[in-house]
């Protein structure tokens, strides 16, 4: 059959210009150039975004677990005042009760963190806070973190129970007064004079020793804050600082010293401000005798003293500055010139020597005593003799 004849599909004969027309037309390509490119394209999307997140991922572990990073350390501290306490109820054995618990501000935390190289990535750590409950683990206090701890050893060493907690020593000396001990703790780190002050004046300490002095000042403490070197944890909590002196004074004032003060028919308070004068009195080894004098004159009332003690170191306290002759007849209960007896309280904190003086007095006859131009004391049965002394001190100086 000749091209003219050939038929179409349909059996129609195929005319000569439709199939000229037909084989001019363009046929359809196949793109496969583009959809190949396109398939590379996305392959290489898809693994530049998985490399890139696991390099993200890598790095934030590398945070996470302190991996591969540079040994750097910090002292990091938490003060109180980032703290808020809430109310929390527990189950117990009995029943509900409601707690109370400090959550830490973690903007605070985690900006200190970052500022200090501990942490790099603030918002994976706010992450993990959440999820442990970090908020509440956390407590006040100076701590030294490392780089080689991960995010749940970050957060155990800004604890309580911290080993990395940091530690200071502080020596309170013998005849320091309330007021001197808590700016001793503050400048040491310890604690602020404000919150001392606060734990001093209102919490009811349960020592025997001071349950007749009512709540209300610092000074109720006076006496009983044992002179002694200590180890407080930086920013401790004032309670814990407070009752660490108070169990020492009370370990130190044994039950057969206080068996004793009983059977000479003192209470451990007499003591205590008698010791606490002679401790502002002299730091020499004449405690025992200046102990005689106080003794002698308290107690011997018909003397020419008439229960006078006249001691310059209870004005000094009252006034708290050097004394002039004025003051001797100063309107305050500490003026022991004006006011028999002993004060109404210590006036420092005495260490164990002039307790144990004040337990043990020399037995004399002395009632005045004066301070020699060679750094000794003096002592005399009469004021005239007392005085005497003195007129001849100062003529040789």
């Amino acid at each position: 059959m000749s091209q003219e004849e050939r038929r179409t599909s349909s059996g129609r004969r195929e005319q000569p210009q439709e199939r000229t027309q037909r084989e001019q037309r363009p046929r359809k390509k196949r793109k496969k150039g583009f959809n190949l490119m396109g398939t590379l394209l996305y392959v290489a999307f898809v693994i530049g975004v998985s490399t890139l997140l696991a390099a993200v991922g890598w790095v934030a572990a590398n945070d996470l677990l302190a991996l591969n990073k540079a040994e750097h350390s910090a002292i990091i501290t938490l003060p109180d005042d980032i703290f808020t306490s809430r109310e929390v109820t527990v189950e117990t054995e009995d029943g509900t009760e409601t707690e109370t618990e400090l959550v830490v501000d973690m903007d605070y935390v985690i900006d200190t963190l970052k500022e200090n190289g501990i942490i790099e990535y603030g918002l994976l750590f706010r992450l993990y806070s959440i999820f442990s409950d970090a908020q509440v683990k956390m407590t006040p206090g100076t701590y030294q973190l490392d780089t080689d701890m991960d995010y749940r050893a970050i957060v155990t060493n800004l604890g309580s129970n911290s080993a990395s907690r940091q530690q200071v020593t502080v020596t309170i000396p013998e005849g320091f007064t309330v007021a001197q001990i808590f700016q001793r703790l503050e400048d040491e780190g310890v604690s602020t004079v404000e919150k001392l002050n606060e734990m001093a004046a209102t919490h009811d300490y349960a020592f025997s020793f001071l349950q007749e002095i009512p709540l209300g000042e610092p000074t109720r403490l006076e006496g009983y804050l044992f002179p002694d070197t200590y180890d407080f944890y930086m920013g401790e909590d004032p309670l814990t600082v407070i009752n660490k002196m108070l169990v020492n004074f009370d370990r130190r004032f044994t039950d057969e010293m206080r068996a004793e003060a009983q059977a000479n028919g003192y209470s451990v308070r007499d003591i205590v401000i008698i010791a606490s004068m002679i401790e502002r009195e002299t730091d020499g080894s004449d405690r025992a005798t200046i102990s005689s004098v106080i003794y002698n004159r308290w107690q011997n009332t018909g003397a020419e003293t008439a229960g006078y003690l006249g001691v310059d170191a209870t004005l000094v306290y009252a006034l708290g500055r050097t004394i002039t002759q004025d003051d001797y007849t100063a309107d305050t209960p500490y003026n022991t010139y004006t006011n028999q007896g002993l004060p109404p309280g210590p006036i420092s904190n005495p260490g164990m020597a002039s307790i144990n003086a004040a337990m043990e007095p020399e037995s004399t006859n002395y009632y005045y005593y004066a301070l020699g131009n060679d750094g000794t004391h003096s002592f005399f049965r009469t004021l005239s003799e007392q005085q005497n002394f003195i007129a001849q001190q100062r003529a040789e100086s």
